[in-house]
């Protein structure tokens, strides 16, 4: 008689507050898992973010076989331990640690969306400042003077880590109106690292301005505004306040699975444009990742906004992930 094949599990972060359930933010999701027919399991996320991956999935049965993880952003060091010590107990991250680093960092991604993307440079963290743990200074003036170079020179720009941008400080430490002004982007600059202080991601990121259709309501009045996991960078905020409309698409062994609103935004409706996306994901050859697409505003056709890892990005409030998550425990 043939084999059974596994049927993959779901992990997700376990409440701080009561460690035999779900993180609230995610019961949804697990209560969804359990009525279809699949099986979910508990992690730690605070300890797995404090080196202690062992202790982190102690909660995971041994012999777990095939997994996926849903919950919040790991830092992708932190995840390669995370699946190192899963495989220890029998247990097999479907994304790999390799696989989760180039969807969920823009250094990982860009290769394969460049031309479809805006245009970016990066400048790599030095790493923690010597003699502590405190995060290293950003980028000196010489180094940003060589990405703006880059990057082109002239015109306007957001800056962003590997991961995440500032975007509701968006005049502070995450616009630059013109990167000819070199003082104005090593202040914007100066600001964002301060302010993502340990949590900087990888390195500064500089991406070309790009104008989107935008929305009527200004940015943060909408339901869900700000709460996000992985991606989310509505490169085309805007001066008057007002934000671009994205779509946030997800994938699955280069299939669309669910196409639906950003999570800033999960009232709006969109209709993304998918053409020529699905090859680009396919080429990037991770199983699970979301796009999100916003279109420009002179009408001539979809970007692509971000790349994330699907384990980490959030999905928008009140949408039916059936599908989504039927297709991961058939995965």
């Amino acid at each position: 008689m043939p084999v059974p094949v596994p049927v993959p599990a779901i992990v997700f972060p376990a409440d701080p507050l009561n460690p035999r359930r779900p993180d609230p933010h995610f019961a949804w999701e697990a209560r969804l898992v359990r009525e279809l027919g699949g099986e979910h399991h508990l992690v730690d996320h605070d300890a797995l973010l404090a080196g202690r991956a062992e202790e982190a999935v102690r909660r995971v049965p041994e012999g777990g076989g095939p997994l996926w993880y849903r919950g919040w952003m790991i830092p992708s060091r932190d995840y390669a331990a995370f699946a190192a010590a899963l495989s220890v107990r029998g247990g097999n991250l479907l994304t790999s640690a390799a696989g989760y680093a180039a969807a969920h960092e823009l250094p990982g991604w860009y290769g394969v969306f460049e031309g479809s993307t805006p245009s970016s440079v990066w400048i790599p963290s030095a790493g923690e400042a010597a003699g502590g743990s405190a995060p290293a200074p950003g980028p000196g003036r010489e180094e940003l003077a060589d990405a703006v170079a880059r990057l082109g020179g002239r015109g306007p720009a957001i800056v962003k880590d590997y991961v995440k941008s500032r975007k509701h400080e968006w005049h502070e430490a995450c616009y630059v109106p013109e990167l000819a002004d070199l003082d104005a982007v090593g202040r914007v600059v100066a600001r964002f690292v301060e302010l993502q202080g340990e949590f900087l991601a990888g390195g500064v990121v500089l991406r070309r301005y790009e104008e989107f259709a935008r929305a009527s309501a200004p940015v943060g009045t909408e339901a869900g505004a700000g709460v996000g996991l992985g991606v989310g960078l509505g490169v085309g905020v805007g001066v008057g306040g007002t934000r671009a409309v994205e779509a946030r698409v997800w994938w699955l062994d280069g299939e669309p699975v669910l196409v639906g609103p950003h999570p800033d935004a999960p009232r709006d409706e969109v209709d993304p444009d998918l053409t020529g996306v699905r090859s680009l994901v396919r080429t990037l050859g991770c199983r699970f990742v979301t796009t999100d697409l916003a279109s420009r505003a002179d009408g001539s056709g979809w970007r692509v906004v971000e790349v994330g890892d699907g384990q980490v990005s959030d999905l928008p409030h009140g949408i039916d992930a059936t599908g989504l998550l039927t297709s991961l425990i058939a995965a």
